[in-house]
């Protein structure tokens, strides 16, 4: 194969790769309205309630900076979601003029029953895949991941 014929065929393969990374933005969007739908959760609270679960308690500001949110919009969101009964607001024990948000427990095994379903498929498609093929495949997605956050970041700061 050519140089040329090589470069072709690698550009056709990166686009593949960035048409599924599209296809599955989409598709997990539409997966996570649904599930909000069934939370009664309005658009983007699933992904501020994710970054809590995952991330675990913080502040409101740093809430408000990983979900690349205007601060001020986030007291109502954080109040109809404390109002909901999915998260608390505690005050910090190193400074109790701060606060910190947890998810309610209660809450993250209700959310995670209506994920069951995605869970259990993808569990399945990984039987598919070698450990090796995993370990390119986790890389990926993390890499992936670390670059949509960056470029979240520097729009942001624009």
């Amino acid at each position: 194969m050519t140089n040329v014929a090589h470069g072709r065929a690698r550009r056709r393969l990166v686009n593949t790769v960035k048409d599924a990374v599209r296809g599955l933005r989409t598709e997990l969007a539409l997966l996570n309205r649904r599930i909000g739908g069934r939370l009664e959760l309005r658009d983007g609270d699933l992904d501020l309630l994710e970054l809590l679960a995952r991330l675990g308690p913080m502040g409101p500001s740093a809430l408000a900076r990983q979900a690349a949110r205007h601060p001020a919009t986030m007291t109502g969101v954080l109040d109809r979601l404390a109002k909901g009964g999915w998260l608390t607001r505690e005050r910090d024990p190193l400074d109790r003029r701060s606060v910190v948000l947890r998810m309610r427990s209660e809450r993250v095994t209700e959310v995670f029953a209506l994920y069951s379903g995605m869970n259990r498929a993808l569990d399945n498609l990984c039987a598919t895949y070698t450990d090796e093929e995993l370990t390119v495949i986790a890389d990926f997605l993390t890499r992936a991941s670390t670059a949509s956050h960056q470029e979240t970041t520097h729009l942001s700061d624009t």
